[in-house]
């Protein structure tokens, strides 16, 4: 439910240990910073766990804190941020107790990266869709049997708890707080101030398909794999491909496999579903994103956000515009 009508003042506490990620808490502190500006009324508290007055980041950075035995009810949003040692030694029993005691009590509960584990350990994400950073996926599947795990999305939303890779991710899930209070006229206004390249939403992959693709050591693959980035739905036939680079078409597809892991049609597919869901997020129709993407259908993207529970919110100036048939055919060479 989107709270965007209501024009009150919001307490967001951020609650920490030490170990905590310099960007995990600047991040989201920027978001709120800047939508203050725009004349929403964000006062944001930082807290942290124990006696301390200060919380030192990863990087060496202090903060000065609140201790969390000051949390009070009147907190609108709680953010509990993570750090390595809640994956490698556990959630502190400080930090589980006063999320289990104080946090549970918010109206919004948001996790960033490995602050997962924390909601994880206070019994927040049983039968909960959540996700973490990409490299801690299968610990906190393993820790938390319990829990719906959303291996892809940057950020996941299951009713009042929200969760995040972490990182530049939660600069991402903050936005989205921001525009489940004020609209996502307010959000793409902030992203416009901080110079964020695109606002990424729930659906779109921790990271991208280039980005976790292996990189390929023959320069004709690395030039073929960076143009299938700028122009999805290019034809990428085999054939053709394989006269462009100067390589047989079978030993193409034997060395695409063998350095990048898929077969060249997978890649290409992965690259234009990737393209068509930003697309249809950012408010165009699944018939226009799939044409445009190099989909032979609309209803592959229909079904991947549906897959995800995901709802596509339209933009400023860009209503979405939904084709319950899905996209014409298209001519599709994958190769």
């Amino acid at each position: 439910m989107c709270h965007y009508a209501e024009r009150r003042s919001r307490r967001i506490a951020m609650l920490m240990a030490d170990g905590v990620r310099t960007l995990d808490v600047t991040g989201p502190l920027e978001v709120f910073d800047a939508a203050r500006a725009l004349g929403h009324d964000y006062s944001v508290a930082l807290y942290g766990c124990g006696s301390s007055s200060t919380v030192r980041c990863s990087s060496g950075l202090a903060l000065a804190a609140t201790p969390a035995s000051a949390l009070t009810d009147a907190v609108d949003t709680v953010i509990v941020f993570g750090g390595e040692s809640l994956v490698h030694e556990g959630v502190p029993r400080d930090l589980e107790q006063v999320i289990a005691a104080k946090v549970s009590r918010a109206r919004r509960i948001a996790a960033i990266g490995t602050g997962t584990f924390a909601l994880g350990a206070a019994g927040l994400l049983d039968g909960r869709r959540a996700t973490t950073h990409w490299r801690h996926l299968e610990a906190f599947a393993t820790r938390h049997p319990t829990a719906i795990v959303d291996r892809e999305s940057v950020y996941s939303r299951d009713g009042d708890i929200w969760t995040s890779a972490g990182s530049a991710a939660g600069i991402d899930l903050a936005l989205a707080l921001v525009a489940d209070d004020h609209g996502p006229e307010v959000a793409h206004e902030i992203t416009k101030e901080l110079v964020v390249l695109s606002r990424r939403m729930e659906g779109h992959p921790q990271i991208s398909a280039a980005a976790r693709t292996p990189r390929p050591k023959h320069a004709g693959l690395q030039r073929l794999m960076a143009t299938i980035g700028v122009d999805p739905a290019g034809h990428y036939e085999l054939d053709t491909v394989a006269a462009q680079i100067g390589l047989s078409p079978r030993h193409l597809a034997r060395l695409f496999k063998a350095q990048v892991g898929m077969t060249l049609r997978q890649y290409v597919h992965e690259v234009r579903l990737e393209n068509a869901v930003g697309l249809v997020l950012a408010g165009e129709s699944f018939h226009a994103a799939a044409r445009r993407s190099g989909l032979r259908y609309g209803a592959r993207i229909r079904d991947h956000l549906e897959a995800h529970r995901v709802v596509a919110e339209p933009i400023p100036n860009s209503p979405l515009l939904v084709d319950p048939g899905g996209a014409e055919a298209v001519t599709v060479y994958a190769g």
